[in-house]
């Protein structure tokens, strides 16, 4: 009986080891996850400061031509001319603006589209043949007729960024719609939910990682709509500047707006993973 006794008194105090050891494992797996994360950043810098060591000396040594490759030093000197006797700075905002408002428009009338196909299945089934068609279309083939139609401005811009990004927003949010379960819609209807309440409580939250996974495509997309826009005819923007210095053969200045453009990228593709995790955290406690 003792022994009995003390094999249970035994059993407890490992189980309360256990449970007091649990907060320290996780603490670990915190840090390590943070030291994982720190170590990723600073190999991503290297590297990129590597790239930039390599392709001086590759230029300074004349293993490649510096008229066509240029070097860093002499883009990074241009680029200080450009900011501040230039027209870069302007530049920089009206691509970005057009990019950034035309990816938000795309995105949220897309999803729009995407959620009321779960409105009704004889609606979906009519309108999704088209939207994979219009998928299939190559947007930028438009573009000079978005020109033409809304001028040389910024609205055309805008205009060839939100329809890069608004189809596939649909496309995503349709595949969240699917992802729905019936059975529980059915449980639901059952038991005596409003249809706007499912579609609230269970159908945007089942559809809201789908369309946050669009997210990091969509900025690409935006960016690459907005350029060809301005390649095509605009007053200002990266792209214009790019086409002229193109044209007057300033191949520095030319990839001071590639490297401009590089950067603007990675910066837009973090601020949608930031709003990527924001918005999926919002979501869980939601659910």
């Amino acid at each position: 009986m003792r022994d009995n006794s003390e094999q249970i008194i035994f059993q407890q105090e490992l189980k309360l080891q256990e449970v007091e050891a649990f907060p320290v494992i996780m603490e670990d797996e915190e840090l390590k996850e943070k030291r994982r994360k720190r170590i990723t950043i600073i190999g991503q810098i290297l590297i990129g400061i590597l790239f930039f060591v390599f392709w001086e000396l590759l230029a300074k040594w004349e293993v490649i031509d510096s008229y066509y490759w240029s070097s860093p030093t002499i883009i990074w000197e241009t680029a200080v001319i450009a900011f501040t006797e230039g027209t870069l700075w302007s530049d920089l905002i009206y691509t970005s603006g057009a990019t950034i408002i035309g990816f938000l428009l795309g995105t949220f009338f897309g999803a729009l589209l995407g959620l009321s196909f779960w409105w009704s299945y004889f609606y979906a089934k009519i309108a999704e043949p088209y939207l994979v068609a219009f998928n299939a279309i190559p947007k930028l083939a438009l573009a000079p007729v978005l020109v033409i139609l809304f001028g040389i401005g910024f609205s055309s811009k805008v205009v060839l960024a939100l329809m890069m990004t608004v189809i596939v927003t649909a496309i995503a949010a349709h595949s969240g719609v699917k992802s729905v379960d019936a059975d529980l819609e059915k449980m639901l209807f059952s038991l005596g939910a409003k249809k706007h309440h499912i579609f609230m409580k269970v159908v945007i939250p089942s559809a809201m990682p789908w369309i946050v996974s669009s997210l990091k495509i969509n900025i690409a997309l935006a960016l690459a709509g907005t350029i060809v826009g301005e390649f095509i005819s605009s007053r200002q923007g990266i792209g214009r500047m790019i086409l002229y210095a193109g044209q007057i053969m300033n191949i520095n200045l030319v990839w001071v707006g590639v490297v401009v453009l590089s950067i603007l990228s990675v910066l837009m593709y973090g601020g949608t993973v930031w709003l990527e995790k924001r918005l999926l955290r919002g979501n869980r406690i939601r659910e």
